[in-house]
């Protein structure tokens, strides 16, 4: 290498670093937005409010949860995918990122290149949740009960492609049984119309379903994980409850604009990372049905391949689609 061109691409590679530096250093800038794809009251929301407020008392900046629901998500994500690639717009996701790629076709973002992932947060199962009015005690006897009664029981879900819609198609899916799919715009207005027992079945999740079930307005009768669930001990997992090989688990992850100079993204993880080893954050969350992962952006890059690659196929076993 020429010694004029060797010194200019020392030069360019010392000023990168200078701004990459610069970048962490004066990361945030300003005030920050957490995007809850969802309206208010669901896991989502839940979780991206407490790490909101830490951030904010971490930083001492503004960090406004701004809520935009419909299309399972898809259309706060594309708010944050079109934004300024500064790291400031935060997104917060549950699980039923990983199956928009396979049921809306037509996203107007790449899901892995518009969006950098910064953390897997935090996973849970969902519970089998049913209004105390129906009959059913246990999973077993619910089988019997949707065999006896093909798509004459309405179940709910916080939207087409969410986590509960999923977790549900796949249940009816192994256990030939067949229910009326209701979506709703978010978890909270799932939640509430199950509550009040305008639909009777609501696969919920843990965040969200434990405070109800132990104060008894729920019943639960199985946890979609593959073993039992700390926060419910005595409930058992659909597997053990006559389902061999099910199971599923709902996770929550952190992403921000997909240019967003990796400097940020680092300090932004470190701090995630700080803030769900806060004993009231960490004890809040498994008090309530979750468990802490924190992963680092590179292993929730690997993680999301994967799971959009599972959801894929069970979409297309079950014939989910964006409408039904």
């Amino acid at each position: 290498m020429k010694p004029r061109l060797f010194a200019t691409t020392m030069l360019l590679m010392c000023l990168g670093l200078l701004a990459a530096g610069t970048a962490a250093q004066t990361y945030p800038a300003g005030p920050m937005r957490m995007v809850v794809p969802f309206p208010p009251g669901g896991g989502t929301d839940i979780l991206g409010r407490a790490i909101a407020q830490k951030l904010n008392e971490a930083w001492n900046v503004p960090v406004v949860v701004d809520n935009r629901g419909g299309a399972n998500g898809t259309i706060g994500a594309a708010g944050v995918a079109k934004s300024p690639a500064d790291g400031h717009a935060l997104l917060i996701v549950p699980s039923g990122f990983a199956v928009n790629p396979a049921i809306y076709p037509n996203l107007p973002f790449d899901s892995l290149k518009d969006l950098a992932p910064v953390s897997q947060l935090a996973a849970s199962p969902l519970v089998v949740c049913l209004h105390p009015s129906f009959p059913p005690k246990s999973l077993k006897e619910l089988i019997a009960f949707l065999k006896a009664n093909p798509d004459k029981v309405n179940y709910g879900s916080s939207g087409n492609g969410s986590p509960p819609h999923l977790a549900t198609e796949l249940f009816k899916f192994m256990t030939s049984t067949k229910m009326a799919h209701i979506p709703y715009k978010g978890a909270g207005p799932a939640a509430i119309d199950v509550l009040a027992g305008q639909i009777p079945i609501y696969f919920m999740n843990a965040l969200q379903a434990v405070p109800h079930i132990r104060g008894g307005r729920l019943r639960a009768l199985a946890v979609t994980s593959e073993k039992r669930f700390p926060a419910l001990p005595e409930i058992p997992s659909i597997a053990e409850a006559g389902v061999p090989g099910y199971a599923m688990t709902n996770w929550y992850g952190l992403l921000v604009q997909g240019a967003t100079p990796r400097a940020s993204v680092a300090k932004l993880h470190g701090e995630i990372v700080r803030i769900l080893g806060l004993p009231e954050i960490r004890d809040r969350l498994v008090n309530e049905g979750a468990t802490v992962v924190a992963s680092t952006p590179e292993e929730f890059t690997a993680f999301l391949k994967k799971e959009m690659a599972i959801n894929a196929k069970i979409v297309q076993v079950s014939g989910m689609n964006a409408s039904n």
